[in-house]
């Protein structure tokens, strides 16, 4: 089946005792077995099986077997994706899977500022220190792998950086020192990107952003695309797994070890909210793409607008990457300035469709000043060095009629603008 086929109908054609159409919602915490034996042979790997809903639930699997499609995961007899609580679950599991105290991340920059806060303030307790270098430097970016580096980690589209990374020339970098590239592709879900079809060997999403797509719950997921050799890796545990596991040896680990331990499984109501945005993704991510692109380009020639950072502008840094990497579609988040802090809170706080909200990918539009938000921890210099300015505002572009959007802007810029106090916002 093609994506947006399988989005809909794979892992499950129907309950076989009640011909429900539509995937059950198992909420259990355990599963009875008949004997003591099978029980035992699920635990000790022999059979497969669910035993609790920490480390396995019916529903989850459902829409792990859609993620897997989604992604080309790994094939094999269990499913090339595990779900989790949230994204940074997702991260934090696949991490903390492969990385020791003394190992090292080389990021790159302009990332959501919750993988920041992970990679600097919680990982770093754990001895596991991150260097952030722009991979669009390319000599610099490689005289920044370190011999304790183990991982290189990227956003296909950084928020709210809005960089289009180069997934290829990193697969290239990652497999010349052997080790594995993740890819976060929150941003990116298909039909824009197949992260591994382009050399990520680990892709991480938040599912509770477009894959979700309204707002209703929170979840994650890791997926091994099958690229990176596990037997012949950098990590000595993985390889000796390997060789009973093969492919899968590095989901068997998650599954029996971290992600068990860690305890970031998903609620069943959430992986059954979540298979239900599934079924629209293709859709939606589309309209996203073509409201943002109005959209951006209407505030380019907006005369209180100082800057707009799209990837889909025919300006942009990253257009061609975008024509190349992402079939033309620039994504659904957008980043534009004003002329201050106070101009961009004026703006907010003029709004009547668009919503303040820290989330994005929802269905309706949402609108966030992220230095006072998700940034807020670090100082105004802090921020600059990360690419986010007091004036930033970043917009998730929803589904809403595009016109609808665009009014709500204009009259939310007059407003802002009309109490500015003499700030003069009339020149670019």
């Amino acid at each position: 089946m093609k994506p947006r086929t399988h989005a809909i109908h794979g892992g499950f054609s129907g309950d076989p005792e009640t011909g429900a159409g539509s995937v059950p919602i198992y909420y259990t915490a355990a599963y009875t077995y008949p004997t003591a034996e099978g029980l035992a042979d699920v635990f000790a790997g022999r059979a497969l099986g669910d035993v609790y809903s920490r480390i396995s639930n019916p529903t989850t699997q459902v829409l792990e077997q859609r993620l897997t499609a989604l992604e080309s995961g790994v094939d094999g007899p269990a499913t090339g994706c595990i779900a989790t609580s949230s994204g940074m679950a997702a991260i934090t599991t696949a991490l903390t899977g492969l990385l020791r105290a003394g190992d090292g991340i080389l990021s790159t920059p302009g990332i959501f500022g919750g993988t920041v806060s992970l990679f600097t303030n919680t990982l770093s307790r754990f001895g596991i220190e991150t260097t952030f270098a722009d991979p669009d430097d390319a000599t610099g970016f490689a005289a920044a792998l370190r011999a304790n580096t183990k991982v290189i980690f990227a956003e296909s589209i950084s928020n709210p950086g809005m960089a289009v990374a180069d997934i290829p020339a990193l697969s290239r970098l990652a497999r010349e020192r052997n080790i594995p590239l993740v890819v976060d592709n929150t941003l990116t879900p298909l039909p824009l990107l197949r992260a591994g079809a382009l050399g990520a060997d680990l892709v991480v999403h938040s599912t509770t952003k477009y894959i979700n797509g309204h707002g209703t719950a929170i979840g994650g997921a890791i997926i091994d695309t099958g690229n990176y050799d596990w037997k012949n890796g950098a990590f000595p545990d993985l390889s000796q797994l390997a060789r009973r596991a093969g492919q899968m040896a590095f989901l068997a680990h998650l599954r029996k070890t971290i992600y068990r331990d860690l305890g970031g499984c998903p609620a069943p109501m959430n992986s059954f909210l979540i298979l239900q945005g599934l079924e629209t993704l293709d859709i939606r991510m589309r309209l996203h793409c073509a409201n943002a692109q109005r959209l951006a380009t209407h505030l380019r020639s907006h005369p209180m607008v100082h800057w707009v950072n799209y990837p889909g502008l025919s300006d942009s840094a990253y257009r061609k990457r975008t024509d190349e990497l992402l079939a033309g579609l620039g994504g659904g988040v957008l980043t534009f300035g004003l002329d201050s802090k106070e101009a961009a809170r004026r703006f907010i706080n003029a709004l009547t469709l668009a919503k303040n909200m820290t989330n994005l990918g929802e269905a309706k539009t949402l609108v966030l000043h992220p230095a006072s938000t998700i940034f807020q921890e670090y100082t105004p210099a802090e921020r600059e060095q990360m690419g986010v300015p007091e004036d930033m505002l970043r917009v998730s572009v929803g589904i809403d009629d595009v016109d609808d959007i665009i009014e709500d802007f204009e009259q939310a810029m007059t407003k802002a603008g009309a109490t500015s106090e003499g700030l003069d916002l009339k020149a670019k």
